[in-house]
């Protein structure tokens, strides 16, 4: 029941957002992670609070998921000084420190060396946390993937390194841009354990995320996984798509991770379809009252542009 209204929560959401973006309430790049929802839900089922996450810029989903308030994330989208970074990161920058989402990075594959930092400082500090670490298929093609995947190996860190092969990257399919493409296989260079996961079954990634902690929480050090999941939109908001035809989409849509938790919890009588029905309804009343609250808040302060860059208070910054 979890899953189900976790996932249901960021389609709703995800929805909505495209439709404002149309609308143009939200502006900049939109990256959604319709399709992507078991990728996320089925990793924070299987960890702890006190876990660290960190992601690339299609981020909506992550922070949903552990608990950030459907408020938080559309007033960011919006850019209004209520959001998770006082509307200063909008779409591709959401963090929030109180679900130890450590954010959405927009350098393709910047925030794979990061979540190796973060996952040393907790071994550092002797705790048993790990960081899950988010990228796309895209970004194994950058040096800093393989630079961070030797040196975790070498500490033994604590870190789980998700690539969600969503299959197109930006564009072009992986099968364009990679002699490897069974992306797990890329952590057997490091002697790594590595295994592919169908991301579209949120209890495989729950299985698959549990048996990689359980790892990295003994010592053993970090995994990696290859989430093979799909998104039924673009890239981002401005992309067609035009690279795939609609009958790949529509197979896709078959194994739909929410549709999959849906028979199980129907099959397994733990909720009846009224019940599920009903649970759709808040979710919606949930995404219209973000709405509200992201078209009412304010914009932030010019004077903020100043605040939150360097921690030296008084920096003196050129301000004329």
């Amino acid at each position: 029941m979890y899953w189900f209204r976790s996932m249901l929560l960021m389609r709703r959401f995800e929805e909505k957002a495209g439709q404002l973006y149309g609308q143009q309430k939200i502006r900049g790049f939109c990256h959604l992670y319709i399709g992507q929802e078991a990728c996320a839900s089925g990793a924070v089922s299987a960890l702890t609070k006190d876990d660290k996450w960190i992601t690339a810029y299609r981020d909506h989903g992550h922070p949903l998921a552990l608990g950030t308030s459907a408020r938080a994330v559309m007033a960011e989208l919006y850019g209004k000084s209520t959001g998770t970074t006082k509307g200063k990161g909008g779409s591709m920058h959401i963090f929030d420190k109180s679900v130890n989402f450590i954010g959405g990075h927009g350098i393709v594959g910047g925030q794979i060396p990061l979540g190796a930092g973060i996952a040393f400082a907790e071994k550092y500090k002797g705790t048993k946390n790990l960081c899950m670490c988010y990228m796309g298929d895209g970004a194994v093609r950058q040096g800093a993937f393989h630079e961070a995947l030797n040196m975790a190996m070498t500490w033994q860190l604590p870190v789980i390194f998700v690539i969600e092969n969503n299959g197109y990257a930006m564009g072009t399919s992986v099968r364009r841009t990679s002699n490897v493409v069974e992306l797990y296989q890329l952590g057997s260079a490091y002697n790594m354990p590595s295994e592919p996961v169908d991301a579209m079954n949120v209890e495989a990634v729950h299985r698959a995320v549990a048996k990689a902690a359980e790892r990295a929480r003994n010592g053993e050090g970090p995994t990696l996984l290859e989430f093979r999941t799909y998104r039924y939109r673009g890239h981002s908001m401005s992309d067609p798509a035009k690279y795939r035809t609609k009958e790949e989409v529509e197979e896709y849509k078959k194994q739909d991770p929410i549709e999959q938790v849906r028979a199980t919890i129907l099959a397994k009588g733990f909720a009846t379809e009224e019940d599920l029905e009903k649970i759709d309804e808040e979710i919606k009343a949930e995404v219209l009252d973000a709405v509200d609250f992201a078209e009412k808040s304010p914009y932030p302060d010019p004077s903020e542009i100043y605040t939150d860059v360097y921690l030296q208070a008084d920096y003196p910054f050129i301000k004329e």
